[in-house]
């Protein structure tokens, strides 16, 4: 479906887009990143596939999965903090080093990004990504050019699906909730997006722990952003 159809056929005024898994393949960097540090610990790589299922909440999280070597390992069941300190940091440097050298624009963004920008949209970035690691990837992909903020994990004192850092992005570039769409691939995506009152568009390909998000409550649900023109 267009985006103008959430809209009573107009065009959203503010776009808002998550990253990893939405607009960008950033998991072989994260995956090389924690095979890196799980290496340097002494402990066996967990490989691109296990990754992709732990991506979505931020490098803090990411980092505890990897240590447990479980995609449900929950923030209320914390494992050896004084190890998790460590390997955050091992995590960081390497990461650092690799954001973006693998890293691949997902098919139908740019035209999706183009035609937003053509309707006079103002878009920005909502991610969990920590903060330092999001212009370096927005720069090495090629997809900085198309946004006026963005909005990392620690940006605020709350990341999604906190609905702040959503409704900060939106109230900065002037949208109101009856003009402004969410747009990830991930439970938090979808329920920050339902707590600030806003639609939310999901897209099928990206990192939601391995479970499909037909399910979750997105307003419209597609297999590439460009089906949204």
């Amino acid at each position: 479906m267009s985006l103008a159809g959430l809209f009573n056929s107009r065009w959203p005024g503010t776009a808002l887009f998550d990253l990893d898994g939405t607009l960008v393949d950033s998991a072989p960097d994260l995956a090389a990143a924690v095979d890196q540090m799980l290496e340097h610990l002494g402990r066996t790589p967990a490989g691109l596939d296990k990754v992709r299922n732990w991506v979505g909440n931020g490098a803090a999280i990411l980092v505890r999965r990897a240590l447990a070597g479980d995609s449900n390992w929950e923030p209320a069941k914390p494992k050896d903090d004084a190890l998790f300190e460590d390997a955050l940091a091992i995590f960081y440097l390497a990461y650092g080093q690799i954001n973006g050298r693998h890293a691949v624009v997902f098919d139908g963004v740019q035209e999706c990004l183009e035609h937003l920008k053509q309707q006079g949209c103002r878009l920005a970035i909502v991610t969990n990504k920590p903060d330092q690691f999001v212009a370096p990837l927005l720069r090495h992909t090629g997809l900085d050019r198309w946004f006026e903020l963005t909005v990392g994990g620690d940006t605020l004192a709350v990341k999604k699906p906190d609905p702040a850092p959503l409704l900060h992005a939106m109230e900065h570039l002037g949208g109101t909730p009856g003009t402004t769409v969410m747009v990830g691939d991930s439970a938090a995506d979808i329920n920050a997006a339902r707590a600030a009152g806003i639609p939310c568009v999901a897209v099928r390909y990206g990192y939601n722990f391995g479970s499909p998000v037909d399910s979750l409550g997105a307003d419209a649900v597609v297999d590439s952003l460009a089906e949204l023109l």
